[in-house]
C-alpha cells in the first residue's frame, strides 16, 4: 500500500523567518543559475539538479520526507499537462511548415520586391517575423534566414550588424506572438488563459512595435550608415554560401538547410495557405489543438499538389520528427522547470521580492509593471526564457491574486493575460538584451558559422536589436504609466474595476 504524503507541520510552516532562512531558500536558484551560466549545462540537466537542490532545502526547512517535498513539484507539473500535448502538435506543425515549403513560400514572396543595401535590413526583419510566426521557432528561423540574408547583405553592401540584429529580432517575433511557440504555450498555460486571448491582447501593440522598429532600422541604414541603393540577387547570394557553412547548418538545424534549398529551387506561392488556415481557425476561436492539426493536414494537402512531400514522408518523417523532438527535449525540460518553480513557490522563496514589489507599488498599474521587471530579472538570472516562464509565472500570479481586488472575473482574467504577455515578452525579447543568455550565444554561433567573413559575438546581437528594445521598453513604460489605455485591446482594467487591497 502506498504511503500517505505527510504535509509540513503548520507551526513549522508559519514560523517567523529570519534572514538566513530567506537566504537559504535562494540557494536552489543560485544552483540553477550557476549550472546554466557558469557550467554551461543544458536545461535538461540544469533543471533536475536545481529541482533536487530545492527539494533538499524544502526537506531541511520543513522537516518532511522526500515524498512530501516531491509532491510540491508534482502539483505544479500537473497543472501544465495539457501544454505537453499542445507542444507536440506545435512541433509537428513547425516541422511540416519548414519541410513542405510554407516557410520558403513566405521568404520568396517577401523577396519579390527586390532588396538594396538600404532595404536589406527592414526586408530581413519582415521576412523573419513572417517565418517565425509560421513555424513558431526562433532558433529555426534564425538558422534558416541567417545564411540567406547575411550573404545577400554582403552582395549589396549592407551593414552586417544591422542585418544580423534584424534577423535576430524578427526570428523572435513569432516566438512571442505566434500560436505554436513553446514559450507562448507555456506562458498562457501557467496563467490559465487562452492563447488566442493573449494574441488579441497584444496584437496592436506588437505590430505597432514592429512598425516603429522598421522605421528606426530604415532610418539608421540611410542616415547613420549612408548605405547605397544597389539591388541584390537572392540566387547569387545563396550560390556564394560555402560548403563548410552548409555543413555547419546541417549539423545545427537540418530542417533549415532544407528550407534554404527550397528557397533556391522555388515553391508555389499557394504553400502559404496552411499558415492562413491556422491563423483563421484561431480567430474563429477553435481549440488550439484543432488549429494546429488543421495546419498539419493542410500542409500535407498543399505539399502533395506542390510535390514537396508525400503521405508517407509527412506521417513517418515530419510528424514523427516533430513529436519526437518535442518529447526528447522540450516537454521533459518543461516538466523539470515547472517542478522547480512549483517547489520554490511552495516554500515562498520569493516572498522578499514580492513584498518589496507590493510596498513600492502605489496602484495596480505599477504593481503589474514591477511584475514585468521581475520577469526580466528572472530571465537574466536563469539565462533561459522557458525557465523564466515556468519559475516566474506562479510568483507574479500569486503577487497579483493576493494583492489586487477585482470586481469581476473578466478583470482578473485580463490581468492574467497581461502576466502571460510579460513572461513571454520579457523572456523572448528580454533574452536579446542579456549577453550571457542562450539566445544571443546561439545566434552568434550560427551567424559566425554560416558567414565566415565575420566573427560575431553575443554583444553584436544586442547592438542594433531595435525591435527588442522597443518591445521590452514600450511594454514596461505603457504599463507603469497607464498609457496602455490608449492602445486598442492592450489596456488593463480601470481603477473602477481593480484596486490594491488594503493591508
Amino acid at each position: 500500500m502506498e504511503e500517505s504524503v505527510k504535509a509540513p507541520k503548520e507551526e513549522t510552516v508559519q514560523r517567523k523567518e529570519n534572514g538566513w532562512i530567506a537566504a537559504f531558500k535562494f540557494v536552489p536558484l543560485l544552483v540553477f543559475a550557476a549550472a546554466v551560466i557558469i557550467f554551461k549545462l543544458d536545461l535538461l540537466l540544469a533543471a533536475p539538479i536545481a529541482t533536487f537542490s530545492a527539494i533538499a532545502v524544502y526537506m531541511i526547512l520543513y522537516k518532511v520526507d522526500f515524498e512530501c517535498a516531491f509532491e510540491q513539484c508534482l502539483k505544479s507539473v500537473k497543472r501544465i499537462v495539457l501544454i505537453f500535448f499542445i507542444l507536440m502538435f506545435a512541433y509537428g506543425v513547425a516541422e511540416c511548415f519548414m519541410a513542405t515549403g510554407v516557410g520558403a513560400a513566405l521568404i520568396n514572396l517577401a523577396l519579390e520586391v527586390g532588396v538594396t543595401a538600404q532595404t536589406i535590413a527592414p526586408v530581413t526583419l519582415i521576412v523573419c517575423c513572417l517565418l517565425s510566426t509560421a513555424t513558431g521557432s526562433s532558433w529555426g528561423t534564425f538558422a534558416a534566414c541567417a545564411p540567406i540574408f547575411l550573404w545577400l547583405n554582403h552582395l549589396v553592401g549592407g551593414n552586417n550588424l544591422l542585418t544580423l540584429c534584424s534577423i535576430a529580432g524578427g526570428s523572435c517575433f513569432g516566438d512571442n506572438i505566434g500560436m505554436i511557440s513553446d514559450v507562448t504555450v507555456l506562458s498562457c498555460g501557467m496563467q490559465d488563459v487562452k492563447i488566442i486571448d493573449r494574441l488579441k491582447h497584444q496584437l496592436i501593440w506588437a505590430f505597432g512595435s514592429l512598425a516603429l522598429a522598421l522605421g528606426v532600422v530604415t532610418l539608421v541604414g540611410i542616415f547613420v550608415y549612408d548605405l547605397p541603393s544597389t539591388q541584390g540577387d537572392v540566387a547569387a547570394a545563396i550560390s556564394q554560401i560555402p560548403e563548410e557553412a552548409r555543413e555547419a547548418l546541417a549539423a545545427e538545424r537540418p530542417s533549415a538547410l532544407a528550407l534554404l534549398d527550397q528557397v533556391e529551387a522555388g515553391v508555389p506561392y499557394f504553400m502559404v495557405i496552411p499558415l492562413i488556415v491556422v491563423i483563421g481557425l484561431s480567430f474563429m476561436k477553435f481549440h488550439t489543438m484543432i488549429c494546429l492539426a488543421a495546419g498539419m493536414v493542410s500542409s500535407l494537402i498543399c505539399g502533395l499538389f506542390a510535390g514537396t512531400t508525400d503521405f508517407s514522408t509527412w506521417l513517418n518523417k515530419l510528424l514523427l520528427t516533430g513529436f519526437a523532438d518535442a518529447g526528447s527535449w522540450v516537454i521533459v525540460m518543461m516538466a523539470w522547470v515547472s517542478a522547480f518553480g512549483g517547489i520554490m513557490n511552495s516554500m515562498n522563496a520569493f516572498d522578499p521580492l514580492a513584498k518589496l514589489v507590493v510596498k513600492i507599488s502605489k496602484n495596480v498599474q505599477q504593481l503589474m509593471g514591477w511584475c514585468g521587471v521581475l520577469c526580466l530579472a528572472g530571465n537574466a538570472a536563469l539565462s533561459d526564457e522557458a525557465a523564466q516562464v515556468a519559475t516566474m509565472s506562479p510568483i507574479i500570479r500569486d503577487i497579483v491574486e493576493k494583492n489586487v481586488e477585482c470586481d469581476d472575473e473578466e478583470a482578473a482574467y485580463t490581468l492574467r493575460v497581461r502576466l502571460a504577455t510579460f513572461t513571454s515578452g520579457m523572456g523572448i525579447y528580454g533574452s536579446q538584451m542579456i549577453p550571457w543568455h542562450c539566445f544571443p550565444v546561439f545566434f552568434a554561433g550560427i551567424a559566425s558559422a554560416v558567414f565566415p567573413l565575420a566573427a560575431f559575438t553575443p554583444v553584436d546581437i544586442i547592438s542594433h536589436n531595435y525591435l527588442s528594445f522597443i518591445i521590452v521598453g514600450s511594454l514596461l513604460i505603457l504599463t507603469f504609466t497607464g498609457l496602455d489605455r490608449f492602445v486598442p485591446m492592450l489596456k488593463l482594467p480601470g481603477k473602477n474595476r481593480v484596486r490594491l487591497k488594503k493591508n
